[in-house]
């Protein structure tokens, strides 16, 4: 199997991947809403926490709603930039989220792992359908 060929196996799966643990987080969120929140809190900080956070993870599932129509349409399915950029982010955010999940990280820390692993592939996502769509450029 050639490199190109194995990428796009290794993209769907650390998306999905990355995908299984938002999932997993927003199921379980009330430990991380907790970390962020002083020991003496009350309902009202809680909730406001957990909206946040809530927040993030809504908008981390519309940014996989983009990356994943621009895979399955083939836009950017043998794209090799896009390939290797989406799973070395989505790896990258699996592993950090593990930790995020596990170690109760701050939900602050959310939004700098969001930034970088989430925001960064479905940019360029959104510029490849620009240029696929927009410019009647073909998807390489």
């Amino acid at each position: 199997m050639s490199a190109i060929g194995s990428l796009v196996p290794a993209r769907f799966l650390t998306i999905i991947a990355h995908l299984v643990i938002v999932i997993t987080i927003f199921w379980s969120r009330e430990n991380n809403v907790k970390a962020c929140l002083p020991l003496d809190f009350t309902q009202e900080e809680y909730d406001n926490e957990d909206k946040k956070l809530m927040v993030a993870l809504a908008v981390t599932i519309g940014m996989f709603a983009i990356e994943l129509a621009g895979f399955f349409s083939g836009v950017s399915m043998f794209n090799c930039s896009q390939g290797l950029l989406s799973t070395g982010a989505h790896a990258s955010a699996s592993v950090a989220l593990i930790f995020f999940l596990f170690e109760q990280w701050e939900c602050d820390i959310y939004w700098w792992i969001f930034a970088i692993c989430s925001v960064l592939p479905a940019f360029v996502e959104i510029l490849l359908f620009i240029a696929v769509f927009g410019l009647k450029k073909k998807p390489l």
